[in-house]
């Protein structure tokens, strides 16, 4: 299965819907899988007074609070059905991130996704994992500031949700029961897939900690893959090499834009390059077995080496280590045959220089 590759608009349409669509058009010209956007009501994300992170201060120039940032940059729900219209014409996959319950119930029952993604923020939000959970809809789950134990945490919320019935009171208990149950680790395997993440924007790249991917794999037995907030794109390019089965990261139609994700997100043809290093990479990968591969084969005799005479050697003439060499090309005896040669008697002549046959 080759590597899903998301390419998240986010918010960075501004607010404005032609913006989104001019998103959806650089996505498919760069070769995404999926397009992603929030889906958000500023009034249920944030409090009025809540203050703004520091990088969407830096970012914007800005100092105000989150909702009255967020308010702008909110999408309608009749754009959104406008969004995911053109997306099924483009033939590109439509997704969104809900950050609030209106928002999901959106996404799940009026645009009929399949597939949620639970941002990093909502990780340790239990009760809105559940609501994800409970649709039964594959997640993606993204872990940015998390330990492998809130991950943990956060996955019984999800084993609670997609086994137990609607009856069923949740608690701490009955989500780590339904984590420890057969049934809770089957229903993880088949709807949940973890994608590692370094929340900052930009990233820095000694924090990305990339093997964290591969420990989250190991330990949990879920696919994995890597959301990514650094700067450019050799970053997502090495998680491909380690394994992603999905990559997603921030583009955007102008980094000099005024919001607070520009700043940290690809233009389209960082992001056409992106892809493009890591379908290359998918490509070299291959399925791990040793063998020689068709481009090597014609290779071989030129490269290697075969046994020949270093002196004339007369029939009859004993094979020495001053007569008997190693040279190219390779389409005579193979070099393992040297010891086998020493102390016989050569059946014919041969002239220095002509392969041992």
């Amino acid at each position: 299965m080759s590597i899903k590759i998301i390419a998240e608009a986010g918010v960075n349409h501004n607010g404005s819907a032609e913006l989104a669509f001019q998103l959806i058009d650089k996505a498919c010209e760069a070769g995404a899988d999926i397009v992603k956007f929030q889906t958000f009501k500023a009034k249920h994300l944030v409090t009025k007074a809540a203050r703004q992170a520091e990088y969407q201060t830096q970012n914007t120039g800005i100092e105000e609070t989150q909702f009255s940032m967020l308010s702008r940059l909110e999408l309608d729900f009749d754009t959104h059905k406008e969004l995911i219209g053109y997306c099924k014409k483009r033939d590109i996959e439509f997704l969104s991130t809900a950050f609030d319950i209106e928002s999901l119930s959106f996404l799940v029952n009026d645009l009929n996704l399949t597939t949620l993604k639970i941002p990093s923020g909502e990780l340790t939000n239990a009760p809105f994992v559940l609501e994800h959970a409970r649709t039964g809809c594959n997640m993606i789950l993204s872990t940015g500031m998390a330990t492998l134990a809130e991950v943990e945490k956060a996955l019984g919320v999800i084993a609670f949700g997609l086994t137990a019935s609607l009856d069923e009171a949740p608690s701490e208990a009955r989500f780590e029961e339904a984590y420890a149950s057969m049934d809770g680790r089957n229903a993880l395997l088949q709807k949940v897939t973890l994608l590692h993440c370094t929340t900052d924007y930009p990233a820095p790249f000694e924090e990305i900690n990339l093997h964290a991917m591969q420990t989250m794999e190991a330990s949990f037995g879920l696919p994995t893959g890597y959301s990514d907030h650094s700067e450019g794109i050799p970053i997502p390019i090495a998680a491909a090499a380690l394994g992603a089965k999905i990559i997603e990261k921030h583009f955007t139609l102008d980094k000099n834009m005024e919001g607070p994700d520009h700043k940290a997100s690809l233009e389209p043809d960082e992001l056409k390059a992106m892809i493009s290093g890591i379908r290359k990479v998918e490509s070299a990968l291959g399925n791990g077995i040793k063998v020689v591969q068709p481009s090597e084969a014609k290779n071989k005799s030129v490269a290697r080496k075969s046994l020949v005479a270093l002196t004339n050697i007369k029939k009859g003439e004993l094979f020495t280590i001053s007569n008997l060499g190693i040279k190219r090309p390779g389409n005579g005896r193979s070099p393992y045959d040297y010891w086998d040669f020493l102390g016989t008697s050569a059946e014919v002549n041969f002239d220095e220089g002509d392969l041992i046959q």
